[in-house]
């Protein structure tokens, strides 16, 4: 497999070629991604250092450059002045407010507290099954609450998890965190890499709109979201309904 940018051959043993097609640090961005997938750099870990990865795979170090910017741009990785590249985790806040979308009306980041109202393993609806590739009637772990700002609550969430993989979570921890992603990854050796939404208006009715403190018919913003592992497995099925009355959905596209 010859490189028409370095002319060299990439060094990449019990791993089938790539197409020729496609650019060399996109084979190598795919070969690396292998390697994080399988557990090899768990999140929070230092890849080894560039020149030693460009020499085991037989690249150009700005080769191996390219395939790691390409990584950070979509949030694999978090490439630190001075310190190397580490594989990203869901403690640290440039993730965090990568799947937290909500924003003040000066722009500024919110930090959410959390109230379970409910945790319970039943089975899965149709619809809930579909979207986390189960099938139909198989076990989950569904988990309500209500997420909280300075004192005030705007979110009311249903989230859904195969009980096969994330049984405990119907007792342990008793308390859960604010970050479930962190949880998740840490506990489970499950990482959100990224999510699929669907966003449409809704209105607050019975005990959404009790807990968010609205009236009935109150209009809010509902957020169907499915978390994506590396490999595009779903992980988790997210149902917020979110009073914008004070703050605004932030995305870029």
């Amino acid at each position: 497999m010859q490189s028409p940018t370095d002319g060299k051959q990439m060094n990449t043993p019990q791993t089938p070629l790539r197409p020729v097609s496609m650019p060399l640090h996109r084979q190598l961005r795919d070969l690396l991604m292998a390697r994080i997938k399988a557990g090899e750099w768990s999140p929070g870990t230092y890849l080894p250092p560039e020149t030693r990865l460009a020499e085991d795979y037989g690249v150009a170090v700005g080769t191996l450059r390219k395939a790691l910017l390409d990584m950070a741009a979509e949030g694999v990785v978090v490439r630190r002045q001075g310190k190397g590249t580490v594989v990203a985790s869901h403690d640290s806040d440039a993730v965090l407010f990568r799947f937290f979308n909500l924003r003040r009306p000066d722009g500024s980041t919110l930090h959410p507290e959390s109230r379970v109202l409910s945790r319970m393993r039943r089975a899965a609806s149709s619809p809930e099954a579909a979207a986390l590739g189960l099938k139909p009637g198989a076990d989950v772990v569904c988990i309500t609450r209500v997420r909280e700002v300075d004192g005030t609550p705007i979110i009311f969430e249903h989230i859904v998890l195969d009980a096969a993989r994330f049984g405990a979570l119907e007792r342990t921890p008793e308390l859960l965190p604010n970050t479930l992603y962190q949880l998740y990854q840490t506990d489970y050796g499950a990482t959100v890499h990224r999510a699929r939404e669907q966003i449409t208006a809704a209105s607050a009715t019975g005990t959404c709109a009790t807990e968010l403190a609205l009236h009935d018919n109150a209009p809010l913003l509902h957020v169907h979201r499915v978390a994506l592992d590396y490999s595009g497995t779903p992980l988790e099925l997210r149902l917020s309904w979110v009073n914008t009355a004070s703050l605004y959905y932030h995305t870029e596209v």
